[in-house]
This record gives structure tokens, sequence and C-alpha cells, in this order.
């Protein structure tokens, strides 16, 4: 059973990032991130007349949608208050692969985070929580590690950063629009780096936690073994 749980536990190690990252992505995808992000100061204007509520009304529904709370015919029908449709053809194919993505990186959380939470019990009820508490560590370290290259690399050139991630994720040129398409009038460059600067923060922030609370164990371990 030790060999077992050695095993595991390295294999948490290297899969912490990789939660971390899809926890914040999970987090990202809900109407408190639009509801501040088109808050915050200096975000651009929509040149082409979506108000702040419109962006909220219509982000929130297209999230819903790549959540599965909205089917494709519903979103395909969608119209404006001016009965103009609210994606076009190529806007509707683009979400339609984004919604797949998603459907995939919420799988690979769920997946994730019944693995981390297996390891944990096994731990628990074989008094190898030590050995938890410190693979906990090192993959905290190792995904604040991994954020951090990713944000100095996106800080250098965020423009290569995203073009990249579409060039993996996507194909051809299905992901570039004219700054006139409602999909970019709602999501707009900006939108698009904070929410990179997002997820990366708050994987560090839930990395550096587990950092925290791993030296607290081993502290009051420490002060025990002195009494």
């Amino acid at each position: 059973m030790k060999l077992l749980i050695k095993i595991l536990l390295v294999l948490l190690i290297i899969t912490m990032p990789a939660l971390l990252v899809t926890t914040a992505i999970r987090v990202a995808l809900t109407p408190l991130f639009v509801s501040v992000e088109y808050r915050l100061p200096g975000f651009p204007a929509d040149e082409y007349g979506f108000t702040t509520a419109d962006r909220l009304t219509w982000s929130r529904y297209s999230i819903n949608y790549l959540l599965g709370g909205v089917s494709h015919e519903e979103l395909t029908n969608q119209r404006l208050p001016d009965g103009t449709p609210l994606y076009s053809e190529r806007e509707l194919s683009h979400m339609l692969d984004v919604r797949n993505l998603t459907a995939i990186a919420l799988k690979v959380w769920l997946g994730l985070l019944a693995f981390f939470i297996l390891v944990t019990f096994l731990c628990w009820r074989t008094n190898e929580m030590d050995a938890w508490f410190t693979a906990t560590r090192r993959g905290g370290n190792l995904t604040i590690a991994f954020i951090f290259s990713i944000l100095l690399y996106l800080a250098l050139n965020f423009n290569q950063l995203f073009t990249q991630f579409h060039q993996l994720f996507f194909e051809g040129d299905s992901w570039l629009f004219l700054m006139s398409d409602n999909l970019i009038r709602l999501f707009p460059i900006r939108f698009w780096r904070d929410i990179f600067i997002f997820i990366g923060g708050l994987s560090i922030l839930t990395g550096d936690l587990f950092v925290f609370i791993s030296k607290r164990h081993f502290k009051k371990e420490k002060q025990k073994e002195a009494v």
C-alpha cells in the first residue's frame, strides 16, 4: 500500500498545476467574473453601440451556452433587439468549437478533482497525511513556477501567446474576426488578456495556499514534538 501511495502522490504533484489551472478556468466561467471585468477602469467601450448592460446580458448568455445551459439551436436563433442575429455563421461555428473545448476542459477538471480527493482520502485512511502535505507543497510550488513562466511570456508578448493558443486548439483562421463582429464587441482583446491574468493569478494564489498550509502543518508538528 505504501508503494501505491507514493506513486499516487507523485502523480498528484505532476497533475496539481493542471488541477489548479482548470479550477481557475471554471471560476472564470461564472457571471461574477464578467460582472467585474466589464466594470474595470479602462475597459474599452464598444464603438458600435453595446452598453455595459448589453455586454453583461449577452456575455452571460454566451457563457451559459459554453456550459451547456443553452443549446446550439437556441444560440443560432437568438436575436438582438433590432432583429439581427446575435452571432453570424462564422461566429457560431467558432462558438461551437469553444463549447466543445470547454466541455473537454471541464471533464479534465472533474477527473483531476476526483483524483485529488481520492488520494487525499487514501492518505488520510493510511496515516500518510505528512506525505500528502509534502506532495501538495511540491505541487503548489510546481504550479507557481509554471504559471510565473507563462505570465512572464504573456507580459512580454501577449498577442503572440494569444495567437499560439488559438493555432493550437482551432483550425486555420476560424478564430479571426472583424472588430465590428459581435463576438469581438463582447469579448475584446482586453477581456482575453485579463482572463489569462486572472486564471494565472488564481492558480498562483491557490498553489501558494497549499504551500502555506503544508508549512503550517509541519510547524505545528514540530511544536508538538518539542513539548
